[in-house]
């Protein structure tokens, strides 16, 4: 589907050297930006809001007249699992923070987009070293806790930059 204005920020190319079997599609971290006008179409906005376990990500842009419709974007979605928020503005932080709900959300300068591996007690199934991790009451216990809110605000390092798996 081409969605005018949309283009790759980076990534989407193929891993290279890997050892994940290919049933698994490993690729580069990836961005796209998507006009804030094609989550209006139900077709494209479930294309744009599917999740995908992988490091994936969309961006987009808006003004303030449009803070509403964001915050709209984000509830109509069905999963509500995780959320990132980018941003060096606190009002806006915090007024998305207030009208969203996801079972973790980071916020910050650097905000990951993940941390399933430290806060949750889920995982590959039948694999011994995950102890807990498969059982009904793994499943019940990440699904059924408080909200998380991860708070990434420190300054970023002139040098830093994302770091990219080899």
């Amino acid at each position: 589907m081409e969605l005018e204005g949309a283009q790759m920020l980076f990534g989407g190319k193929p891993l290279k050297d890997h050892s994940i079997h290919k049933a698994y599609g490993a690729f580069e971290p990836t961005a796209i930006f998507v006009p804030l006008k094609h989550f209006r179409s139900a077709k494209k906005f479930k294309l744009l809001t599917t999740e995908l376990f992988g490091p994936f990500q969309i961006i987009t842009e808006f003004n303030d007249s449009q803070e509403d419709r964001v915050l709209e974007i984000l509830e109509e979605q069905q999963a509500h699992l995780t959320a990132g928020i980018v941003s060096n503005d606190a009002a806006f932080t915090e007024k998305v923070l207030a009208h969203t709900v996801n079972g973790v959300t980071y916020h910050g300068i650097k905000a990951r987009t993940t941390g399933a591996p430290q806060n949750h007690w889920f995982g590959p199934g039948g694999d011994s070293r995950g102890a807990g991790i498969g059982t009904p009451e793994a499943i019940q216990l990440t699904w059924s806790h408080h909200r998380e809110i991860i708070r990434d605000t420190q300054p970023v390092a002139d040098d830093w930059t994302m770091p990219v798996p080899k």
